[in-house]
């Protein structure tokens, strides 16, 4: 009799809901029945509101079962789960049926986050099967400039926020003289409401593996370091297991897949500052030192690393390299509208039904994530607003729910789309205390080297208390926004100068909140 096999995530959330504790009930109903079990550690699907998910397998596919308690385990195996492939889900009130066939899932365009969920994110036999490191052996057939064509071929931009073309950013490299040459992945997520950057490293960490590697090739670099943020000790501990294992099968190291190409990786951990997720911070702290924001210019990509030319890209952005390499530049740049092609990895937080991952072309509007993917809020009050790109994004009233999310048509209303974090807010929201709120954490935040942004902040807070209180509220909103404006024009990087988005978006759409 063939083992059952069932496959139960290891990623950060759903070992927060309980899936360890759901493995040792199932494993514990298994040998009370004599039934040999094979239990998949995967990664998470990204369906947040369905985690822990266990899933299956099935003579027409993978079953999913979720969100699944340890006592709920019982029910689940009186209910037949233990006993073989079922062709159809058990009469059970978690059936949610063939996973594949889940509408949150169906309705995505996955390029990026194709494995997730489906692979054992540490087993280099299960990413090979699943088109893994054929971009890599793609790129070691190319020149380095090859390489970087089929890159801005892509029209990929960056997705860690700036969404600069990624292409252009290797040209700059690529074109420097020959010599020690560094590639740096971002990957201290501090953006509120998002997860991407861990979900790829918790569940298809070969993917940046290879992603890095294939940059290292195009841009003659030999080194990668990752700039891992230290709250993520899973993401830490199975992107190591899976560097070990890179190195041990010869895809990194002095001769890399046999090709004598030579490329290292290491991971290192972030500092626990917001501000080091800004890439000439992050390199002060790479190097050791306190990070602090440096003028540019030099770019990074000219004197970046101990002063060498250095490619600092997202997660996401050295994510989607390998598909990129693997099916072609062009068949990515199908996908998306304008100047933003591809997909993008929305993260749907904050008060919300059904939050998770959704992947698709940049396009759909807020209403569609809202309503067809997220169910709602959680509270069932109406949505009042969004907060789109992070913690310095604007937040986004009604009017403007329905344009489409590109990086162009939301600049032209002052709103970014950043690392694509999504966090809806219901109607109780005092967004008066969020503008605040903006204000409070630039000052703790802050870097302090320009004084837009360390004194700046300080004062914000400041004048919004006293308008709250009711103090020459006239006199007080026209000097806090003479206040936002010197912010954003004059502070040294994207800190500083994005901090009063969300301030000015209050004034202009929640002005009532700023009553007394």
């Amino acid at each position: 009799m063939m083992a059952v096999k069932l496959y139960v995530p290891c990623d950060t959330t759903a070992l927060a809901m309980g899936a360890d504790q759901v493995v040792a009930a199932l494993s514990s109903e298994a040998a009370g029945l004599g039934t040999e079990l094979e239990i998949v550690r995967n990664g998470s699907r990204g369906l947040f509101w369905l985690e822990p998910l266990v899933e299956i397998d099935t003579a027409d596919g993978r079953m999913a079962y979720g969100p699944v308690e340890p006592e709920d385990v019982r029910s689940l195996v009186e209910a037949g789960l233990l006993e073989g492939g079922h062709p159809h889900p058990l009469a059970h009130p978690l059936a949610q049926g063939l996973t594949d066939a889940i509408p949150y899932l169906q309705k995505q365009q996955r390029l990026t986050f194709s494995r997730i969920g489906i692979t054992d994110p540490l087993s280099l036999d299960d990413y090979q099967a699943h088109r893994g490191f054929r971009g890599l052996k793609k790129a070691l057939a190319l020149a380095p400039q090859a390489i970087v064509n089929e890159v801005k071929g892509s029209g990929l931009r960056g997705r860690g926020g700036a969404a600069f073309p990624t292409g252009i950013k290797w040209q700059t490299v690529l074109d420097e003289p020959q010599g020690q040459k560094y590639i740096v992945c971002n990957a201290d997520e501090g953006d509120s409401g998002t997860f991407a950057d861990r979900l790829v490293m918790e569940c298809d960490p070969y993917m940046l593996i290879e992603g890095m590697t294939i940059a290292g090739l195009a841009v003659g670099a030999s080194q990668g370091y990752v700039y891992l943020r230290s709250e993520y000790p899973v993401a830490h501990r199975l992107f190591k297991l899976a560097l070990e294992r890179a190195y041990a099968a010869g895809f990194l190291g002095a001769n890399v897949a046999r090709s004598g190409r030579h490329f290292d990786l290491e991971v290192r951990l972030a500092a626990g500052a917001y501000i080091c997720g800004e890439e000439t911070s992050l390199l002060d702290s790479l190097e050791g030192k306190r990070g602090m924001v440096r003028a540019k210019p030099p770019l990074p990509a000219i004197q970046g690393l101990f002063g060498k030319p250095t490619v600092v890209n997202n997660v996401l952005s050295l994510a989607a390299i390998p598909f990129i390499l693997d099916q072609g530049g062009a068949a990515y740049a199908e996908y998306g509208m304008g100047r933003s092609r591809g997909t993008l990895a929305l993260q749907l937080a904050g008060n919300v039904r059904r939050g998770g991952l959704i992947e698709l072309a940049f396009g759909i509007t807020l209403n569609e994530l809202m309503e067809s993917f997220g169910g709602g809020t959680f509270s069932g009050r109406p949505v009042r607003a969004v907060q789109v790109g992070g913690p310095l994004g604007a937040y986004l009233p009604a009017s403007q729910w329905d344009t489409p999310i590109d990086y162009e048509a939301y600049a032209a209303f002052g709103g970014v789309v950043g690392h694509g974090g999504v966090v809806m807010f219901d109607d109780t929201v005092d967004m008066g205390e969020q503008a605040r709120f903006a204000m409070e954490f630039c000052t703790v935040e802050s870097c302090g080297k320009c004084t837009p942004c360390r004194i700046g902040a300080v004062r914000g807070v400041e004048v919004i208390d006293r308008i709250r209180a009711g103090e020459n509220r006239e006199a007080n909103l026209e000097l806090l926004t003479e206040l936002c404006e010197t912010m954003v024009d004059g502070s040294l990087c994207a800190m500083g100068g994005m901090t009063p988005f969300p301030v000015q978006s209050v004034m202009k759409h929640f002005p009532e909140d700023l009553q007394a």
